[in-house]
C-alpha cells in the first residue's frame, strides 16, 4: 500500500492527527486515575487491547521485573499500569502528545517509564530479545503495512516471550461511511483497504481535510498469517465487540481480534 496520501507521509499525517486527539482527550487519551495506579499497584491489572473486553490474566502473567514494550500504545493508560505492577516499561508511539501523557502519570505517580517516539514498524532503537513481553493494542491500522511490524516485534521479543496483540476486523474498513450515518451497512471498499486507492472519494477527503486518521484495513492474512510468518505461534485468541460505536455493524458482530502470540524458547 502506499505509503503517502495526497503527497504527504502517512506517518507525518497520523503523528499530526493522533496528537490533535490527544489534545482534544481522546478515550485513548485520557491517563489513567491515582485508584487506577493503586490497584494495579496490588497486583490488580485491568488493560485493553481491544475496546471493552479486558486481557486475561492469565496472558498477562506476574509482570514484575519484565521488561514489557508498549508498541504503539500511548496515551497514559496501560504503560503507567504495568510500571505500577512491577514492569519495566518502555512505551513506544508516533504522537508527541500520547505520550506525553504517560511522562504525565509518571511524573504523579512516581513511575519509571521510558518513552520514545517512532514508528512502529520500525523498532531500531532496541536490539535484538530485549523484551518479555510486548503489548500492541489495536493500532496497526494507522500504517499501510502490519507484516514489518509482526517481523520486528518478533526480533525484538525475548524467546519464551509473548506478543499481545488487538486489530480490526478488515470488514470495518470495507462500509461505505455517508450509509453508516443513516444506520444502514453497504460495502463499498475492497480489502485490503487503503485510502490512496480511492483519491477522488468526498467521504476520505473530508476525513484529511480535518486531521482526522488515515486507517487502513489490513486483511485476516497479514493480521494472523503475518505473525505466524514472522516465526510466532498464537496461543490464544478472542473476539470483542464495541456496542458504543455508532456504526451499525457493531450491532452485528464482534469487529476486534485480540491474539496472545508465543516466540518459541
Amino acid at each position: 500500500m502506499s505509503e503517502t496520501f495526497e503527497g504527504e507521509s502517512v506517518v507525518a499525517h497520523n503523528k499530526r492527527a493522533w496528537d490533535k486527539l490527544a489534545r482534544a482527550n481522546n478515550q485513548w487519551s485520557v491517563p489513567v486515575d491515582r485508584d487506577v495506579i493503586a490497584r494495579a499497584r496490588n497486583g490488580a491489572l485491568s488493560l485493553l487491547l481491544t475496546p471493552t473486553t479486558p486481557v486475561p490474566a492469565t496472558w498477562l502473567g506476574d509482570v514484575r521485573g519484565k521488561r514489557v514494550l508498549g508498541l504503539a500504545c500511548g496515551g497514559g493508560q496501560q504503560g503507567p499500569c504495568l510500571a505500577a505492577a512491577g514492569a519495566d516499561v518502555t512505551i513506544f508511539d508516533n504522537s508527541p502528545v500520547q505520550l506525553s501523557r504517560d511522562a504525565e502519570v509518571a511524573a504523579r505517580e512516581g513511575l519509571s517509564i521510558t518513552l520514545v517516539e517512532g514508528d512502529m514498524r520500525d523498532l531500531s532503537a532496541f536490539a535484538d530479545e530485549t523484551f518479555d513481553l510486548i503489548f500492541h493494542p489495536c493500532s496497526n491500522c494507522f500504517v499501510p503495512s502490519i507484516r514489518p511490524v509482526w517481523r520486528e516485534a518478533y526480533r525484538v521479543l525475548k524467546r519464551g516471550g509473548a506478543l499481545l496483540s488487538g486489530f480490526v476486523n478488515p470488514v470495518v474498513f470495507m462500509l461505505d461511511l455517508a450509509a453508516e450515518r443513516e444506520g444502514a451497512v453497504v460495502l463499498k471498499y475492497r480489502a485490503p483497504f487503503s485510502p490512496a486507492d480511492y483519491p477522488d472519494d468526498a467521504e476520505l477527503l473530508a476525513l484529511r481535510a480535518d486531521d482526522g486518521t488515515l486507517e487502513y484495513g489490513h486483511t485476516l492474512g497479514d493480521q494472523i498469517g503475518g505473525q505466524t510468518d514472522a516465526g510466532f505461534v498464537i496461543a490464544e485468541m478472542y473476539e470483542d465487540g464495541w456496542p458504543d460505536d455508532p456504526s451499525p455493524i457493531h450491532r452485528l458482530m464482534n469487529c476486534y481480534v485480540a491474539t496472545r502470540a508465543i516466540k518459541r524458547a
